[in-house]
């Protein structure tokens, strides 16, 4: 299919909607972003329809053979909200005004995931022209994932009957590196938590009450410090109590990625990495769980001095998990430490946030095997690499819960794509390739 000027004219206005579901302002941006698809779902001759919820709507678009008969049904997934993005972020333009560099459309969302979940609906669109795609199809795109997907699983449970498929597919997975097909087969599951901790009523005199009152600045930074020891590992009691140990199958696949520690190193522009012994960064990355501090906020931060002993201070903290390890208990356990670490000179409250379970699928059995022939034929015959990856999906094991059924996760993105960060980009010519792998996905599928 050749990359035609309308295709690439209805990719960047999908990229122009600024669809932040972190920003509650952005809500019209994102009901406006959801006709937008429901509009083009139609125009490929698909039965598409606006599902509400209480925050961003959910698309869905279905396709089936005329006469029916006993197909295979393929549920593809994606989602249409993005992260925030500024200009201050450290972008060079408009994060919402998509522009061509090097080949590489750079803005927020180009890859995760519109430029992904585009790439698909060019597959089936060709597919439907030319008379109708190798399996019946539905399309479920919604608009919070990045936010914890809270009413997506509402929507599935209200519309299950809908929604029977054989397996589900996604992509918005990282590729093992350019033009090397790639099945990830796991991902990390995630705990999010907020701690505010305060201290006196207001912001006092740092001159005419330091050293007798204490700082919460000065408390949280402690707690967060002690969340390590010298190994990197996670203190919290109980954290690694459940955490699956990696087959023997897996490490070999993972140095089979040939991601060097050096190369990870250049991808995050890092003077040097750190972690856990005895794993490679790949293998930390897919393999181990985490906890990171996301931000950190407390006192002054405005220009010049201002001599003050703050009255609060916050951090934001999300544990990435593997299985089998649970993100309620996760997060239970992480508020016990933290309640029993902190001293009675300033108060804490804890809020808990989004959660998702990690997820584990055996890639050569079910359909894995046809997902790794459609990754190669796309590929023109290149070696198919198996990842475990560290990001979360959450949308994955509540497909396994409502639906009954597992998720093929064929991601068509670089790992330097910067998605999440400032000057996100995606391959132009992967709309193409991603429209040839699904449909040679579909077609392999109908074949299993």
């Amino acid at each position: 299919m050749p990359l035609l000027d309308q295709v690439r004219s209805d990719y960047f206005d999908f990229l122009r909607f600024p669809t932040v579901s972190a920003d509650p302002a952005r809500l019209p941006s994102l009901r406006d972003c959801a006709a937008w698809l429901a509009e083009k779902f139609g125009a490929m001759g698909m039965e598409a329809e606006i599902a509400a919820t209480p925050g961003a709507p959910v698309v869905l678009a279905k396709w089936s053979q005329p006469g029916g008969g006993q197909r295979r049904r393929v549920l593809i997934y994606g989602h249409y909200d993005v992260q925030p993005a500024e200009r201050e972020d450290g972008w060079t333009g408009d994060p919402f005004e998509p522009r061509l560099k090097g080949g590489m459309v750079v803005a927020r969302g180009s890859t995760d995931n519109k430029g992904q979940i585009f790439a698909h609906m060019l597959g089936v669109a060709e597919a439907i022209k030319e008379g109708g795609a190798a399996t019946d199809v539905v399309f479920v795109v919604e608009g919070e994932e990045e936010v914890g997907s809270d009413n997506l699983e509402a929507v599935l449970k209200a519309r299950k009957k809908d929604l029977r498929c054989d397996v589900a597919v996604i992509s918005d997975t990282n590729m093992a590196g350019p033009d090397q097909p790639t099945l990830t087969y796991g991902l990390r599951g995630i705990a999010a938590l907020e701690v505010d901790l305060t201290g006196p009523s207001h912001d006092l005199h740092s001159g005419v009450y330091g050293g007798a009152v204490v700082n919460p600045i000065k408390v949280l930074t402690q707690l967060l410090a002690g969340l390590h020891d010298d190994h990197s590992r996670v203190t919290v009691p109980g954290f690694y109590k459940k955490v699956r140990k990696p087959a023997a199958w897996e490490r070999k696949a993972a140095k089979d990625l040939g991601v060097s520690d050096g190369e990870v190193r250049r991808q995050a522009g890092s003077p040097a990495l750190g972690g856990e012994p005895g794993y490679t960064a790949i293998e930390r990355i897919g393999m181990r769980p985490t906890a990171e501090i996301n931000g950190i906020t407390g006192g002054y931060q405005g220009p010049g001095p201002k001599t003050v002993l703050p009255s609060k201070a916050s951090a934001k903290l999300t544990f990435r998990l593997v299985p089998h390890q649970d993100p309620a208990e996760i997060a239970g356990l992480v508020e016990k430490y933290l309640q029993k670490k902190c001293p009675k000179t300033v108060k804490m409250k804890i809020t808990r946030h989004h959660g998702g379970l990690p997820y584990f699928c055996d890639p050569k059995k079910d359909f894995g095997p046809a997902a790794v022939r459609a990754l190669r034929q796309a590929w023109d015959g290149k070696k198919v690499h198996y990842l475990l990856e560290g990001g979360t999906i959450p949308i994955v094991s509540v497909i396994r819960k409502v639906l009954g059924v597992e998720t093929l996760l064929v991601g068509l993105s670089l790992p330097d794509c910067r998605a999440h960060g400032p000057d996100e980009t995606f391959p132009i010519a992967y709309l193409e390739r991603g429209a040839r792998m699904n449909r040679a996905l579909l077609h392999e599928i109908s074949k299993s």
